[in-house]
């Protein structure tokens, strides 16, 4: 009988709550409705013609990323195309790849789908054997290595899989949600939760460096293995 009561209780107090939760939520709607039914007509139209410039404004921007080589996923032929291509974009995510290395490959297919979403960020590979200058001063060891860069400086690094879930099977999703942890492109799931079927299993280890400059004096190793 004690059971029953209980149950009872605690089922009315979620209803409670329920209400509560659905009249706030109502309440915000009728304010906003209001805010509309008081708007006359040259408001109304001060606020069409703020959101027609948005768009425009928004078109803009995104023509002049397409300028710049965003929305593709490239290959740049040397070093000193590297250093002109982040001098152009304020976000940009280098792979640096080897011809003999499989898992470079499948982190193409990704890259070219987050490419084409992501025009925000421009997306270009560098084969790290004609470019061992710049692999000598960013300290890459791994391959396949993401140079993460944002205002012409490194901010974070993905090597190998390790971000990944630590396998060849990750998804398109993980990588863009790891990009995202690094806000070197506009992320608009939860960074809270990972899209790994077992985060416990995985982990969530970056190999970070903060403001950490393209011809910058020391970086951290993270691995001697290819």
């Amino acid at each position: 009988m004690a059971a029953d009561t209980s149950v009872e209780i605690l089922q009315k107090v979620l209803e409670n709550e329920i209400l509560q939760t659905t009249k706030v939520v109502e309440e915000h709607l009728d304010a906003e409705m209001q805010k509309l039914d008081q708007m006359d007509e040259d408001e109304l139209e001060r606020l069409k013609q703020r959101r027609l410039e948005a768009l425009k404004k928004a078109q803009q921007q995104k023509q002049e990323w397409l300028s710049k080589g965003h929305g593709e996923y490239r290959e740049i032929p040397s070093e000193r195309d590297f250093f002109q291509e982040v001098k152009e974009s304020k976000n940009v995510v280098c792979h640096f790849y080897r011809d003999t290395t499989f898992r470079c490959q499948i982190m193409d297919r990704h890259l070219t789908v987050l490419a084409k979403k992501h025009v925000e960020t421009k997306f270009l590979k560098l084969n790290a054997e004609k470019s061992p200058f710049l692999c000598e001063r960013l300290r890459i060891k791994v391959i396949p290595t993401l140079a993460l860069v944002k205002d012409g400086k490194t901010q974070d690094y993905v090597v190998g899989f390790t971000d990944l879930g630590n396998t060849d099977d990750f998804t398109t999703e993980t990588l863009e949600w790891r990009l995202g942890c690094a806000d070197i492109i506009n992320y608009s799931g939860n960074l809270m939760e990972p899209p790994f079927q077992s985060q416990k299993k995985f982990g969530t280890s970056f190999t970070k460096l903060d403001k950490k400059t393209i011809r910058g004096k020391k970086y951290d190793s993270d691995s001697d293995d290819d």
